[in-house]
């Protein structure tokens, strides 16, 4: 991949994205097209942006390490999928920085997701997730799987870590689907934006007030026991970024994981055989349930040619991540769920320096939740037709809106 000195031929006339999954493991039919000339162009159905797809493995992989390319949402033609007045738009933690500013607010953050805070967290994790399961028995089935279960198990784990009250957990399930659920209208989105920007401000004044025994008191500490400098806006993009990116994609993966493995009952009884095949499991339910398609834009900061195309300066760029992980040159039968197969190459958390930093905490919780869920409920099985429960099309995190299961 170069900088180019010609440009190509211009690309054929661009079709409406997002395009719909026949199945939620499946990609969309038109990717099949769009991987042979790896690059395409593509007009966003939400915003009416015209941007380019990317859905080779090696090329995503490198262009996710290209300083030519920024995640900066202040950009005119970002990939947004639902285009919000610049008064509504949030800078979702480092996420959305480059260069310096990313690597220096990563680091202030990363102090709250080492190894050794994630794993103080599997006892109390092993308690929700029981609880849960408690709960979930505790009702007649069928139940509601997605909304007993996979909804509430991480948002208690995340409000639990920032000493968010167990009465306001409702009100960030709430939001969070208002603004990644993909059903929301443009004021719904902005009136969660506004409601969940004013409830953290005033988490983050009560914490320096009255500090506990929660994440956000301790990143305080740590920040000051590390000599870092920081700011409310440090903390406040923190907690943001827990909130939107641990909560509902955990959700999505745990509702979509389950059922990928319901709908295997080959791999779910080697799983069951075998408990310690869980780590692998986690791994290959990542990488097929591929939840964060198109939660992977960029900008380009000048003109680059991509296998053959000319991307010029200002335009938006999708890297999609389902395409790439059913790569048949990386993933041998990529079609296939082969939970032994266990590889970390997926892109399922993303790639290079915004390689998603609490994924960690996310594999600690699926690997908890599959352990303990199908010990405890050997008999658990879907209460109707897969392909018959709806789905999160052109959500900004692939997912179901409901999981009726029985046992």
């Amino acid at each position: 991949m170069t900088t180019s000195a010609t440009e190509p031929e211009s690309p054929a006339e661009t079709k409406t994205f997002p395009y719909a999954r026949t199945c939620p493991f499946t990609p969309p039919a038109e990717y099949a097209e769009m991987a042979e000339q790896d690059v395409s162009q593509v007009t966003l159905s939400g915003s009416g942006l015209r941007i380019w797809t990317v859905t080779n493995y090696h090329t995503i992989r490198e262009l996710l390490t290209d300083p030519r390319l920024s995640a900066s949402r202040k950009h005119d033609n970002f990939p947004f999928y639902f285009i919000a007045p610049p008064e509504y738009r949030t800078e979702t933690s480092f996420i959305g920085y480059d260069g310096k500013e990313h690597s220096s607010t990563r680091r202030k953050a990363a102090l709250t997701f080492t190894s050794r805070q994630v794993k103080r967290l599997r006892p109390r994790i092993e308690e929700i997730v029981d609880e849960h399961i408690d709960k979930l028995l505790a009702l007649e089935p069928p139940a509601d799987f997605h909304r007993v279960f996979s909804l509430p198990v991480p948002m208690t784990v995340i409000c639990e870590l920032l000493g968010i009250p167990q009465d306001q957990h409702d009100f960030f399930i709430k939001h969070g689907t208002a603004l990644l659920g993909g059903h929301s209208s443009t004021e719904e989105r902005q009136a969660a934006i506004v409601e969940v920007n004013a409830y953290v401000s005033d988490l983050i004044q009560l914490k320096k007030r009255e500090p506990g025994d929660d994440l956000l008191s301790r990143a305080m500490d740590d920040y000051e026991a590390s000599g870092e400098e920081y700011t409310d806006r440090d903390l406040f993009n923190m907690v943001r970024l827990l909130m939107n990116g641990g909560h509902e994609t955990t959700a999505s993966q745990i509702s979509l994981g389950t059922a990928c493995l319901l709908e295997n009952p080959d791999q779910l009884e080697l799983l069951k055989n075998d408990p310690t095949l869980v780590k692998p499991a986690v791994e290959e339910l990542v990488r097929m349930a591929t939840i964060g398609d198109t939660a992977v834009p960029r900008v380009a900061l000048e003109d680059i040619e991509v296998s053959g195309q000319v991307i010029r300066k200002g335009d938006g760029i999708l890297m999609l991540g389902l395409a790439a992980n059913r790569d048949p040159e990386v993933f041998p039968k990529p079609e296939k769920l082969d939970i032994t197969r266990g590889s970390r190459k997926h892109l399922g958390f993303g790639h290079g320096v915004h390689h998603c930093i609490g994924a960690d905490l996310a594999r600690l919780e699926l690997e908890i939740v599959w352990s303990k869920l199908f010990q405890r409920i050997p008999t658990l099985k879907l209460a109707k037709p897969f392909l018959e429960i709806p789905r999160k099309e052109g959500a900004v995190i692939y997912g179901l809106w409901e999981m009726p299961l029985t046992w």
